[in-house]
């Protein structure tokens, strides 16, 4: 029976993964997705060099995949088609890992009865498939991020863990071991939650060679702690930073060139590791031996990362940070462009700066030595305001009516200041409640609930009940936590993302971990080393991460080996409901029955309910929103853009697919940084490089980060002037300015930018046409007290352009990110044009309408990736994120300047063409369509305008219906929602009279009065 078993886990183990691979080939998204997808597909294909802290062998595995590409336009499906197997390639070693505990949990018996056989494989199969179907594995399995070959790393060194375990009494057993060391060295080179495997695999090591006691679980905890401590605090920063001492040493000690100390150190290293080596072979010291050896191939793997310092040195298009030598790729790998969050010790929010320090030098190259450019420098807290395990932290002003929210902060403990200002401390009290309520429920629990119980919808949730929370199915539940289901509104209702599962997977797990932890000597162990992997890569992340409100987008990913260690447990309950049903059946019908019923009622429920939003294979929303962006741009344009999802897209078309690489695309967020800058003086395929009046040592690290701007008495000045005069290194200017005698050294808070009217209309920036709205100059207020880098180097482009290449600004961008410049822009598509005509700015309408132009671009130029298609579904972060609500309000605007122009047929065209590429039944209404009705009124579309108004009426009431059904069960905590929607429908109202529909409106109005009727009643 023993070679039987090895057969059919073999075949079974290889059949999990068809299973998996079958299904994530077939539901991967065919080109890049949102977020950092774009950026990891862009360097991989051309080895280019992405954000700290990187992701070489990533990079280097996708840039094979991406050779079998027929073409440049595949390469992103190559790159997500190894993602999919290394997916399931994690499925397979979970399969291994679920067996090989289960067949432990019946190793008392004599023999492998085939009920015992037939019920491992069961559990196998369970186990691995539910997490195959799981909401957020599945999200990660089906895009090019790091995430799914991080997942394969750490179920092959758990799978490792557990064949060392089988063979450990036997010679060159610690070839396991060495393997293992060797993986998570390679797996620094991906991501690291592969390190958090650590405590699991130490318990392996110990269960198996020391009979346990109290005072063995606690030293082996601590040992496994402090491995884990010195791998990521230690060995990955370590190697580089003593580098670095050697490095600074010969290079300007001894005047050697640069590089020669890293050379030397890493002979140095290589020597020590060979001697000893062969001097613990020699002395037969097995235990060195073993560590040593260790050492050096989780080294050996960690070199991935001179591909980044090599990479860097040959300047590609993309160098983000320019790690080209040895202190740029420690601050690259220490991630210091983000910032600090404290951890053990450390400040409130409201925490009052006494100080700010300098701390460790910054170093660049300069004239063959390295020369410190500035200090990195620290605020120091008033130490009353600290506290141990700070967990609210940030003074960001949104963040701390949230951390005052969450952690219900009472403020009763008034500190007074030397100033005399009174400051309240948060109790500890208040610091453990956020920590519990936010930190471990609303951004862990809640996903762990998604991925075994279910979820409500896609939407990001912040902690209320209509968007982003767990959903059973069984309404007494989720009416408890939800309010009554029934009365939920269809948009919400039917969204592809609301997946229950009426708490059957995390049911199952339940009974595995229970069973597991009942289920003998083996058992227990086992049990605590599956619970430490689920704690580590669970709860010490909560730790780890800090994270503050709001986050930018859910964070579940980061939870994906919790999730994985529960599988584990799902598949165990397979064992434990066998155990209870072989008492009353035989065993072999025992283990078919509930083999066949797990299944059924845990994996193939969950790929049923998760298979619609989890497909993507028809979607190309994200390749065609950077499309637009890039052809609403003039030839040989600079394109301002801001943030990952403004810029990655549009970073992957131009570089991978070859498109529009005339444009220089310019991040605002990194422009803060002097490698970028200097990258931006720089030609990048067609793009010539961009004109700047502040040299590179200008910019350098610590220099000119921050300017202070001042109220003038003076008239405005040139923006020339003032980038001149922010570039010179005049000594006395804070001595001046603090004496009074003299302001003229600081920029004022008024400038202005020449215009030549001749050259503007020849080089196609204005059309003729409009040549009598051209201003002689653009004079705007700077509304800040001061400037940052990045706002300097804006201005300083767009001074030393000229008006000789034309200038945009995303859409996506944040007013704040505009300048004081959006009264000149014009719209023209997914952005907006720099131009010498001033609009005056009305709420979210910006700019000046060329209404010829922004047609041609909306109904020639502008691709919709096929949203419209039945096949595609599109997440709320696609309808966030691809503008899509922007694109409705370009496409109402230009409908309107077309009715005031009289081309009332062309605005119908253009209001037709949104409704059939951006339908309501794949993009939800939104207050948009309020504007696409007055339009079809005005343009003579009646019939057009009343089956939206209807629409949106029903689309009110609805929700009116549910939200007033809330207030017995919730208070009134959505009356914002109600007065919302009946601001809705009295513009609906007015648009109904505006059209002369009197009839509609009263029919709208009766039905209104009859609902709010029966809630009073």
């Amino acid at each position: 029976m023993k070679s039987n078993y090895k057969l059919v886990n073999n075949v079974l183990g290889w059949l999990a993964f068809a299973i998996a691979a079958v299904t994530y080939l077939f539901t991967i998204e065919p080109t890049a997705s949102l977020w950092d997808c774009g950026e990891f597909i862009t360097t991989a294909h051309g080895l280019e060099v992405g954000h700290p802290p990187g992701a070489p062998l990533f990079m280097i595995m996708a840039r094979f995949f991406s050779l079998f590409a027929p073409g440049p336009s595949q390469v992103a499906l190559m790159v997500n088609v190894m993602s999919a197997l290394a997916s399931a390639f994690t499925i397979i070693f979970l399969f291994w890992s679920i067996t090989h505990l289960a067949k432990r949990l019946v190793s008392g018996e004599s023999e492998m009865s085939k009920g015992n056989l037939f019920a491992i494989m069961g559990a196998g199969l369970v186990g691995a498939l539910a997490y195959t179907f799981s909401d957020t594995f599945w999200f990660s399995a089906v895009e090019g991020e790091v995430y799914a070959s991080s997942s394969l790393f750490t179920a092959v060194v758990f799978w490792a863990i557990l064949k060392w375990e089988e063979v450990a009494d036997e010679k060159y057993a610690n070839r396991w071991i060495i393997l293992i060391a060797y993986l998570m060295g390679l797996s620094i080179g991906v991501h690291l939650l592969n390190l958090l495997a650590i405590p699991a695999i130490v318990f392996v090591y110990y269960f198996k060679k020391y009979e346990p006691t109290k005072k063995g679980v606690a030293l082996a905890f601590l040992l496994s702690v402090a491995i884990l401590g010195v791998i990521m605090y230690g060995v990955i920063p370590g190697v580089v930073t003593i580098a670095s001492w050697f490095e600074l040493l010969f290079v300007n000690g001894f005047g050697l060139p640069y590089n020669t100390g890293v050379i030397i150190y890493a002979l140095l290293l290589l020597s020590a590791v060979v001697w000893a080596i062969r001097y613990s072979v020699k002395k037969n010291m097995v235990i060195l031996n073993t560590i040593v050896t260790a050492f050096m191939v989780i080294v050996i793997g960690y070199s991935s990362f001179a591909m980044i310092v090599i990479r860097s040195s040959a300047n590609p298009p993309m160098d983000e940070n320019n790690p080209d030598n040895v202190f740029a790729l420690l601050s690259y790998l220490n991630r210091e462009q983000y910032g600090d969050r404290p951890l053990v010790y450390g400040e409130y929010y409201n925490a009052p700066a006494v100080d700010l320090v300098s701390t460790s030098p910054v170093y660049i190259q300069k004239n063959k030595k390295y020369v410190i450019a500035s200090h990195k420098q620290k605020y120091k807290f008033d130490p009353r305001f600290e506290t141990f395990f700070p967990r609210m932290y940030s003074s960001r002003a949104n963040h701390v009516k949230e951390y005052e929210f969450w952690g219900d902060v009472k403020k009763n403990n008034p500190i007074s200041l030397s100033n005399g200002d009174v400051v309240y401390k948060p109790s500890f009290a208040s610091n453990l409640e956020f920590f519990f309520r936010y930190q471990v429920v609303h951004m862990y629990w809640r996903y762990f609930m998604w991925n075994f119980v279910g979820r409500q919808n896609d939407i990001q949730g912040n902690g209320d009940i209509l968007h982003g929370n767990w959903l059973s199915g069984i309404p007494v539940v989720d009416e408890m936590f939800l309010g009554n289901q029934d009365k939920l509104y269809p948009e919400m209702k039917n969204k592809k993302s609301r997946n229950t599962y009426y708490f059957l997977p995390f049911l199952l797990g339940l009974i595995g971990l229970l069973y597991q932890w009942k289920a003998g000597k083996n058992g227990k162990h086992d049990f605590w080393v599956v619970m430490l992997l689920f704690l580590f890569t669970g709860l010490a992340i909560v730790v780890y991460l800090n994270q503050t409100p709001f986050q930018p987008r859910e964070r579940d990913y980061a939870y994906a080996g919790s999730f994985y260690a529960f599988a584990i447990w799902i598949g165990l309950g397979v064992m434990g409901l066998y155990h209870v049903a072989k008492k009353k059946l035989p065993a072999l019908v025992s283990a078919g029955l509930v083999t066949t019923v797990c299944l059924l009622a845990v994996p193939t429920l969950m790929a049923q309910q998760n298979w619609d939003d989890h497909d993507r294979s028809g979607r190309y929303a994200t390749l065609a929103y950077a499309k637009d962006y890039l052809n609403s741009c003039a030839k040989d344009a600079i394109l301002f853009t801001y943030g990952d999802n403004d810029t990655f897209p549009l970073w992957y078309a131009q570089e991978v697919e070859g498109i529009r690489r005339d444009i220089r695309i310019v991040n605002l967020s990194l422009l803060a940084g002097d490698w970028y800058i200097n990258q931006m003086r720089k030609k990048a395929y067609d793009s010539d490089p961009i004109p700047m009046q502040l040299t590179a040592d200008k910019v350098e690290p610590g220099i000119r980060d921050q300017i202070p701007v001042m109220d003038r008495l003076k008239d405005s000045e040139p923006l020339q002037e003032m980038i001149k005069f922010v570039s010179s290194d005049n000594k006395g200017t804070m001595v001046e300015m603090q004496s009074g005698r003299s302001l003229d050294y600081f920029p004022g808070r008024t400038v202005y930018l020449p215009v030549d009217s001749a050259q503007v209309i020849a080089n196609g920036t204005v059309r003729p046409e409009d040549a009598g709205l051209i201003k002689k100059k653009l004079e705007w207020k700077i509304k800040r007290n001061y400037l940052y880098k990045n706002d300097i180097m804006v201005y300083d482009i767009i001074a030393s352009n000229n008006w000789k290449r034309p200038i945009y600004f995303s859409v996506g961008m944040g007013a704040s990110s505009f300048l004081g410049l959006d009264k000149f822009f014009q719209l023209e598509g997914a952005t907006y044009r720099l131009v010498p005509i001033e609009t005056k700015t009305q709420g979210m309408e910006i700019g000046h309408i060329n209404s010829e132009l922004l047609y041609n671009n909306l109904m020639n130029k502008f691709d919709f990736g096929r949203i419209k298609e039945p096949d595609v579904y599109m997440d709320q972060f696609h309808i966030l994120t691809v503008n899509i609500m922007s694109f409705r309000t370009t496409f109402n605007r230009l409908a309107s300047a077309l009715n005031d122009e009289g081309k009332k047929e062309k605005a119908v065209k253009v209001l037709d063409k949104c409704m059939e590429e951006l339908p309501t039944d794949k993009i939800p209404f939104d207050n948009t369509l309020i504007g696409f009705i007055q339009e079809y009124y005005r343009a003579g579309a009646t019939k057009k305008a009343n089956k939206l108004l209807e629409d949106m009426a029903q689309q009110s009431y609805d929700k009116l219906n549910y939200y007033l059904s809330l207030e017995n069960r919730f208070g009134n905590n959505f009356r914002t929602q109600q007065e919302r929607e009946i601001r809705v429908v009295q513009m609906l109202l007015g648009l109904a009279d505006m059209g002369e529909q009197t009839k509609l409106k009263e029919d709208i109005q009766k039905r209104f009065e009859l609902l709010f009727g029966s809630y009073t009643k």
